[in-house]
């Protein structure tokens, strides 16, 4: 009986200290950002990451608020920002401000306080859109005015929420609607301005639109590790420092000199492909060429698109049709085209989905007549930077529906440039709205023949010849280039060993940009790194053809995160030949 009622004491104190530590736990590691939505105006995201990241998480392998927000300035701006924890930088087409300090957003999202006390408050007015040469486009976006400098005369109100992360402002209207504009103007914008938070941030999307978040769902959850938060209930928002507005390169482009961790459109691609889960890597996986056609509604149909279709598989492709409402859902769209070999369409929006196309793939572009300049510059240069071959096809006047109905002699078919002259819309509304296509087959088949020669002859790397190490690294300190440096050195021993490197061109594929851009050019490395990528150099000198390539893989965030946790792996890297 004793026995008994110990054994029954003990069942009851285990449970109590169960709870007690349930307790504690509940209280020292809650979070604001990890509410459930409808707590603070958050949407959660349902490929949400926030499960792994806790505000209280000890971040001592993560880069500093500071260290990351100052990436983001150069030249003058950054000599302001460590001065005073906030600058703002303007050029033609945004206006990014970046403050370093304890912000209050308040006022559904159209009020940002920052402090500071040395100066009286002064006023700034943004519209945190890419796309600020637009006057079209602007007028539909929100501006949200800055409160900077002291505020003891016009305090603003007490927080609602506090979180412990980064904000970025952002407007999620302008041109959405138009997959082009979307990811031209606010997809890539977040991924320059973004990316190298490793997801510690959190999104506040003015002029909120739902259709719009949750369209683009999986990109989101994989720059953010937390809920995005529509703040038009009115809450008050604290964060420790704030991003408002989203740096812009170029059309579908990326400067890798100017964006923190150089990525490239090739890296965007490739983030792309991990976002949405797609699993063709390069065209050369796909067997039997299949080739997207781009079906038009409105403008730019194409007017013998069945006799387009029956010689294309004729030549021995098997063709999907994209239909407009098959673009609606992107998640499956992304996926169809990326088990594609070739994308035809004339110049439009639907075109920017060439990049889901698997590396290698064959972008055709129909070009309409005076389209050339946008046909180029849209979409046949970014085609080349995501690692696509891209052919054009010209029409001739007679392929285009304004010969029949202006006639051979009309200034439209004889004289584009009088038209031209009148202005943009004036333009718009004969060649980019007014006019459809009726491809000349005979001519077209040629265009068609070449994309098929290319795939032929389209490897990822000639395996007779060549041998590719992928290296993820063994994951040593804490420190990622370390890994990088030690992993890529056990692998060209391996090879080494094997005899591998005297049989043809041997590559090297490294998964970070400046560990590569270092091993190929000495004079940028970082004096704290010499002595170790000197050793490789000794093992690159015992194969002269050796090659180093920058190549992201899936593996590089699994690294990351294990590298960041402590974790040690002695011998983690792939290889084959």
């Amino acid at each position: 009986m004793k026995k008994e009622s110990r054994r029954l004491v003990n069942c009851a104190a285990l449970a109590i200290c169960l709870v007690f530590i349930v307790l504690v736990y509940a209280t020292l590691f809650q979070s604001n950002d990890l509410k459930l939505p409808g707590n603070e105006g958050g949407y959660r995201l349902s490929d949400s990451r926030s499960n792994l990241w806790s505000e209280n998480i000890n971040i001592d392998a993560v880069d500093s608020q500071e260290f990351l927000l100052r990436r983001l300035v150069r030249g003058d701006d950054r000599v302001r920002f460590e001065s005073s924890g906030f600058s703002c930088h303007t050029d033609v087409h945004s206006e990014v401000f970046v403050a370093n300090k304890p912000v209050r957003i308040f006022n559904k999202g159209l009020t940002v306080y920052v402090p500071h006390d040395d100066q009286p408050q002064v006023k700034r007015i943004v519209k945190p859109y890419a796309r600020k040469e637009d006057e079209t486009a602007m007028e539909l976006v929100s501006p949200v005015q800055i409160l900077h400098g002291n505020s003891t005369i016009n305090p603003p109100p007490a927080c609602n929420f506090t979180h412990n992360v980064t904000a970025v402002v952002f407007s999620s209207k302008g041109f959405t609607g138009n997959v082009f504009h979307e990811l031209n103007e606010i997809i890539i914008p977040l991924f320059i301005t973004t990316r190298h938070f490793r997801s510690r941030l959190k999104f506040v999307i003015t002029d909120f639109e739902l259709r719009w978040v949750r369209k683009y769902n999986r990109v989101l959850s994989h720059l953010s590790g937390y809920d995005v938060i529509n703040p038009d209930d009115g809450s008050v928002h604290c964060f420790p420092g704030a991003v408002i507005g989203l740096k812009y390169h170029n059309n579908l482009a990326i400067n890798i000199t100017d964006i923190p961790g150089g990525y490239s459109m090739f890296d965007f691609k490739h983030f792309l492909k991990e976002s949405y889960n797609l699993k063709t890597s390069h065209v050369s996986e796909i067997r039997k060429p299949v080739l997207m056609l781009i079906s038009r509604r409105n403008s730019r149909r194409f007017l013998n698109e069945e006799d387009m279709v029956e010689m294309m598989e004729k030549l021995g492709f098997r063709v999907k049709r994209a239909e407009p409402e098959m673009m609606s859902n992107l998640d499956e769209f992304a996926e169809a085209v990326n088990t594609c070999s070739v994308m035809v369409g004339a110049h439009g929006a639907g075109l920017t989905n060439e990049i889901f196309l698997p590396t290698g793939a064959v972008m055709v572009q129909v070009v309409p007549l005076t389209l050339e300049w946008a046909a180029t510059n849209y979409f046949g240069e970014p085609a080349k930077a995501m690692g696509l071959r891209y052919l054009e096809y010209t029409i001739e006047p007679e392929e285009s529906s304004l010969f029949d109905a202006y006639g051979k002699d009309h200034p439209v078919i004889s004289d584009p440039e009088s038209v031209i002259s009148k202005g943009y819309y004036a333009h718009r509304a004969v060649y980019v709205d007014g006019q459809d296509l009726k491809i000349n087959l005979e001519r077209f088949k040629k265009t068609l023949i070449e994309a098929k020669k290319i795939l032929e002859t389209s490897t990822p790397f000639n395996r007779k010849m060549g041998t590719t190490s992928v290296c993820s690294g063994p994951l040593l300190q804490n420190s990622l280039i370390h890994a990088g440096i030690v992993s890529i050195k056990i692998a060209m021993l391996v090879f080494l060993e094997a005899g591998r490197f005297n049989k043809g061109k041997p590559i090297v594929e490294v998964g970070s940009q400046s560990l590569t851009n270092w091993i190929n050019n000495p004079l940028q490395r970082p004096w704290t790194w010499w002595k170790a990528l000197a050793d490789i150099d000794v093992l690159s000198s015992q194969c002269e053809s050796i090659s180093f390539l920058f190549t992201p893989f899936p593996g590089n965030e699994t690294a990351y995160w294990l590298a960041r946790d402590g974790a040690n792996r002695s011998e983690l890297f792939r290889a084959w030949w």
